[in-house]
């Protein structure tokens, strides 16, 4: 039996939320430029990660998970405006931002890990 992916899952499951949350914004808040913002670089991430593993080649594979990580990152920045602009509450943003930051570790511990075995090889 094949092992799950566990980045490929967290960064779906991620990606629901920041789906749900957007459809907030824009339905409750009227922040529509916001949740179009957090919707685009939240998604992102996780396609860039299944992008990732279907690669053509090592180089491919790390190419596309820097992507990520640097949307990742510019998640991190809106969900940290909305929690500052009191568009989301402070424990929302905790729970969306916790997710967020093990996305980044596991996100770099993989890049991490293909460069050097590519330094290896």
């Amino acid at each position: 039996m094949k092992e799950e992916n566990i980045i490929l899952q967290k960064s779906y499951a991620f990606a629901v939320r920041i789906v749900r949350l957007s459809q907030v914004l824009a339905r409750e808040k009227q922040a529509f430029q916001l949740a179009d913002q957090i919707r685009r670089s939240g998604t992102s991430t996780g396609a860039n990660m299944e992008e990732a593993v279907g690669g053509l080649s090592r180089k491919d594979f790390v190419a596309k998970c820097g992507i990520a990580y640097k949307e990742a990152r510019e998640t991190h920045y809106w969900l940290r405006l909305l929690r500052d602009t009191d568009y989301i509450d402070s424990p929302q943003a905790a729970s969306l931002l916790q997710d967020c930051e093990e996305l980044l570790k596991i996100i770099t511990a993989i890049i991490r890990s293909s460069r050097n075995e590519s330094n290896n090889s």
